[in-house]
């Protein structure tokens, strides 16, 4: 396992992280998985075993039960893993049961440390944009979450680029606490994060976490052309995420990731995470598991490295086109680029 700096918190995090939206299985969340305490107490031994040093949850994931589950499951654990958490989607029907209000996020916290049997959480995350919320109220409720000892460090999850920066730039004004990290969707099939947030990341030492690096499973080989909802998927129980727009751009991706695998005696999951992997910006993914087999399976992603030909394989079946103003800066001001810069433009041929 490999350790990279999360953000500059001068904390480092394994390149892969264990996501528990599979713990619990209630409401619709009962259609990625049903894994209860045992599962649960299995995976963090094989976790532990591979040198996975973080876990992340969120008070929403079966309304609280993925919670209880992982609280249970790192007894005795504690002190060998970062613990994450989120907060901001609804957890009750009430109006200030949701958003970043400091109402919310306050007693949401109280509420998930002691689901979690813990005192406090390496990292909570901020799930989703309140547009409603000053941001300033917003960052100083983190901040005293920090100030109180109940939190270490502070993420951004889901939030667009200008909310980012705009983000930034009240803690700098403000001296208020600074997010380390963005949890953001990301993968071979859904790389429109690059245009934006991967660039951030690389110039304002905000790392990436990426969830659903498998796309909910469309990347690992088992979805193809010819059975695209084998029984036992996402798919087939009617999970939304993420949206299909093109499918016919999936199936060439997935054909690359299958020949790619072939050639190094891999899985196509495999090929997939360790792509991610080399992106820049990109600190760890976020991965998680129905049956301790696939577990396995992605844990061994940490110890992949791709060839350049095999990367640049990858790149033509999936690269985004390049978007006004970048395919201008393309054309007319490469003598003059950041790393945030080459970070997206380095990865695309000039369009004339």
């Amino acid at each position: 396992m490999q350790y990279r700096p999360l953000g500059r918190s001068g904390l480092k995090v394994s390149t892969l992280v264990l996501g528990t939206m599979s713990f619990g299985g209630k409401g619709m969340f009962s259609m990625v998985a049903e894994n209860g305490i045992n599962e649960a107490r299995r995976q963090f031994d094989m976790l532990i075993d591979a040198g996975v040093n973080m876990v992340d949850t969120a008070d929403i994931y079966s309304m609280g039960e993925s919670e209880r589950i992982v609280g249970e499951a790192i007894q005795g654990k504690r002190d060998s893993l970062l613990l994450a958490s989120k907060v901001r989607s609804p957890v009750g029907d009430r109006p200030n049961e949701s958003g970043l209000s400091r109402h919310h996020i306050k007693r949401a916290c109280e509420a998930s440390l002691k689901r979690l049997g813990t005192d406090y959480l390496d990292l909570y995350w901020a799930h989703e944009w309140d547009g409603l919320a000053s941001l300033e109220e917003v960052l100083r409720a983190f901040d005293d979450l920090r100030r109180e000892g109940k939190i270490n460090y502070f993420g951004i999850s889901n939030w667009a680029g200008w909310q980012v920066m705009k983000a930034l730039g009240v803690s700098e004004r403000e001296g208020l606490i600074r997010p380390v990290a963005q949890q953001i969707h990301y993968s071979l099939q859904s790389r429109e994060a690059e245009y934006e947030l991967m660039p951030i990341s690389v110039d304002q030492d905000v790392s990436i976490l990426a969830w659903s690096p498998l796309a909910a499973g469309l990347l690992g080989g088992k979805i193809t052309r010819e059975n695209p909802k084998p029984a036992g998927t996402r798919q087939t129980a009617g999970w939304p995420e993420p949206p299909m727009r093109d499918w016919e751009a999936l199936w060439l991706i997935v054909d690359e990731l299958k020949a790619v695998a072939g050639g190094r005696g891999s899985t196509p999951a495999q090929v997939a995470l360790a792509w991610l992997l080399t992106r820049p910006g990109v600190t760890s993914l976020v991965i998680g598991a129905r049956t301790e087999a696939q577990l396995k399976e992605n844990l061994a992603a940490a110890d992949i490295t791709l060839s350049t030909e095999e990367i640049d394989r990858l790149e033509r079946v999936s690269r985004p086109p390049l978007l006004y103003p970048y395919w201008h800066q393309k054309a007319n001001a490469t003598d003059r680029l950041s790393a945030a810069d080459h970070a997206l433009l380095d990865q695309h041929p000039k369009p004339y």
